[in-house]
């Protein structure tokens, strides 16, 4: 049973940094890339980061040069580092896989706020 789970989330000012997790179990972690989306209320759900399984990367412009994504297969976990923060980042942030079939974490609410 393939499981995501993602963490990490909360309340934090504009300008501060954040580190969601993603801990998949399930599935042959170090074959398949990984990535994260997330969803801003009333609007559609995007594509954030991307993570190959050889490690490369690739990002939305919108966060390009302040988010990072990153994996570890030692710990079956893919991570998402998000610094200098802004209001424009508030949404909830999935964890996706495609492993034969989509599938999607329950999310986790980053709000960016003062």
């Amino acid at each position: 049973q393939v499981q995501l789970v993602e963490s990490g989330g909360g309340l934090v000012q504009p300008g501060g940094s954040l580190r969601l997790s993603c801990a998949t179990s399930g599935i042959d972690f170090s074959s398949v890339p990984m990535k994260w989306y997330r969803q801003a209320p009333e609007k559609q759900r995007e594509l954030v980061a991307t993570i190959t399984s050889g490690g490369t990367t690739n990002y939305a412009d919108s966060v390009k040069g302040r988010f990072t994504i990153s994996r570890d297969n030692t710990k079956n976990t893919v991570s998402l580092q998000m610094n200098r923060l802004k209001p424009e980042d508030t949404a909830v942030y999935y964890c996706y896989v495609q492993w034969l079939v989509p599938y999607w974490g329950k999310g986790t609410l980053v709000t960016v706020s003062s």
